[in-house]
């Protein structure tokens, strides 16, 4: 039931322009970066042949992508998860969904995993810009995968954040401003590392787990973080659907 209402959910969203306008945006500002960045290295390359311990190709242009395609994208996910639940709310078809032989975990879930879905194709296709690259040199592929792997886990955070935020109001407007609200609050919240009270806080920094990743290296902690978020919003996205249930 959850793979039915997760492919209902992608098949809604590529039914809407806001899905391709999403795609079309992202490819063509990521696009221009990434060639931009390529370019600017053409430039330089005589000057990086010089260097003894040169930077690769790998780290000059995959750590800046994807910290771009993070940025945008944490822009971009609050309007894709809006609709979820507060659509459905609006509509008032939010009953049905209560009537049919499913558990909110399962409608939770489904919802979820049909973003998530959307969200891999996306970086699927962030993915082919720098193996273009490989048409006229080598990549670093464990930076590679391992920016990857971080831009994946960051976008399930941001799914997540966002459905939870969905759950909360039938505006779907309100529910993007507000994901967008709790993604940038999480995401620059780093007062640095002084007294333990501010190493906790530093801790729940989306940005602190995942810049690791952009530099190559993979700390269980980093991918710890990112899976705890994920769980922590959803079951609160399930004791929300719960509470409306019971209180309808």
């Amino acid at each position: 039931m959850i793979l039915n209402i997760a492919w209902r959910e992608l098949k809604s969203l590529f039914l809407s322009p806001l899905a391709w306008a999403v795609l079309a945006v992202l490819q063509g500002v990521l696009g221009y970066l990434f060639l931009a960045r390529v370019g600017e290295l053409q430039l330089y390359r005589a000057q990086l042949l010089a260097m003894e311990s040169a930077p690769g190709t790998t780290e000059l242009v995959v750590p800046a992508l994807f910290g771009s395609a993070a940025i945008i994208l944490l822009l971009v996910v609050p309007l894709i998860t809006m609709r979820l639940v507060a659509e459905e709310r609006r509509n008032r078809t939010l009953p049905l969904l209560f009537s049919a032989p499913v558990s909110m975990t399962e409608i939770v879930l489904g919802k979820y995993l049909g973003v998530l879905l959307f969200l891999l194709l996306v970086v699927a296709l962030i993915a082919l810009m720098p193996l273009a690259l490989l048409a006229g040199g080598t990549l670093d592929f464990g930076l590679l995968g391992s920016a990857l792997l971080g831009l994946t886990l960051a976008l399930a955070s941001f799914a997540a954040i966002g459905t939870f935020m969905s759950t909360m109001t039938q505006h779907p407007t309100v529910a993007a401003v507000g994901g967008f609200g709790v993604l940038v609050l999480f995401w620059i919240i780093d007062p640095g590392q002084g007294s333990p009270r501010e190493s906790v806080v530093a801790y729940l920094s989306m940005f602190n787990h995942y810049q690791p990743f952009l530099s190559g290296v993979f700390d269980t902690g980093d991918a710890i973080y990112h899976l705890l978020v994920v769980v922590t919003f959803l079951a609160l996205s399930i004791r929300r659907l719960d509470a409306d249930r019971l209180g309808g």
